[in-house]
């Protein structure tokens, strides 16, 4: 274990729990507002990360990419919702479905944001330089905190369900055909697991990174400022 490998964990941690709290907390206000009350009822509005872990989803995936040097993502326990609360049901899913990627965008704009402003003030920068708990927050925690966000929003917007894109799916599939595709959402999880794990180690292909690279990476090198 080299010395860098410790503050990169401990930072990846740090930045993966609000990432991913934010973003459910993003659906249960988005379900609040457009007048369904299940989500916050069910404590879903909390900032205790553990109202919103998955077993899988948020430990064990996270730690699996960590510890394969592939880019941290993952998703927490769905937000429960009843659409029949809403208007219009279909319009009303979409929201809550790209409520939590949005969540994610704008926490990456702000960890951007600061970053550069850091950059541009000088005598933080060179602060940064001689103490080493500040060298962390500028080298690991804030580019972290930017990317992990990034890449959980590109991922969850992947139309597979239980990942949120599947609503953005849903809103534009035909009437007729949404029951056969409900039907088909109960086999769409072993398939997203063989894509995501399976196949990078058998196949030596990784549809899920080459997609994260061209989406998420490519946006983070775009906003986060080069110290």
């Amino acid at each position: 274990m080299t010395s860098d490998y410790l503050p990169y964990i401990i930072c990846s941690i740090i930045a993966f729990v609000p990432a991913i709290v934010l973003h459910e907390m993003g659906h249960a206000f988005a379900a609040y507002k457009l007048g369904d009350p299940t989500a916050k009822g069910q404590g879903r509005l909390s900032f205790n990360p553990i109202k919103h872990i998955d077993p899988f989803g948020t430990v064990l995936l996270p730690v699996m990419l960590m510890a394969m040097h592939m880019p941290v993502f993952g998703y927490a326990k769905p937000v429960p919702y009843n659409p029949r609360y809403f208007k219009d049901p279909r319009k009303g899913d979409l929201i809550v479905g790209l409520a939590g990627p949005a969540a994610n965008l704008l926490q990456a704009l702000v960890g951007a944001g600061i970053a550069w402003v850091c950059s541009m003030t000088l005598p933080v920068y060179q602060l940064a330089m001689n103490n080493e708990l500040l060298l962390y927050v500028f080298a690991y925690f804030l580019p972290y905190y930017v990317q992990i966000n990034l890449f959980l929003m590109f991922f969850n917007l992947l139309p597979i369900p239980p990942l949120d894109g599947s609503s953005i799916f849903a809103f534009f599939c035909p009437t007729k055909y949404l029951p056969t595709y409900y039907k088909i959402q109960q086999y769409a999880l072993p398939i997203f697991l063989v894509l995501v794990i399976a196949v990078p180690q058998f196949l030596h292909v990784d549809p899920i990174g080459l997609y994260l690279n061209a989406t998420a990476l490519n946006l983070f090198n775009v906003i986060f400022p080069v110290y």
